[in-house]
């Protein structure tokens, strides 16, 4: 199961936002995955348990990680660019 970071400035309202709307998403989409949520000055300490950061702010050293910065989930603009950007990023996860 591939492993999700949500990152957003205070690491509550926002982010919650955003894992709720991800999730459904990719569920649709027949992705499995386990999705948490943050602060954005908490990734550089959380990122090595996850495949992915999706953001919607800066965010601190991502190890190499992938980092999706995005407010699509927020807007609705540009959604369904990100949820494949997203699909792809996991799909070539180890």
């Amino acid at each position: 199961m591939k492993r999700i970071l949500v990152a957003c400035g205070t690491g509550i309202a926002t982010s919650t936002v955003v894992v709720q709307k991800l999730g459904e998403l990719l569920r649709k989409r027949g992705l499995e995955v386990r999705i948490e949520q943050c602060k954005a000055s908490e990734v550089e300490s959380k990122i090595a348990f996850y495949d992915l950061v999706v953001s919607t702010t800066e965010v601190g050293d991502s190890k190499g990680k992938p980092v999706v910065r995005t407010v699509s989930f927020l807007t609705g603009i540009g959604v369904d660019r990100d949820i494949e950007r997203i699909a792809q990023i996991l799909a070539g996860a180890a």
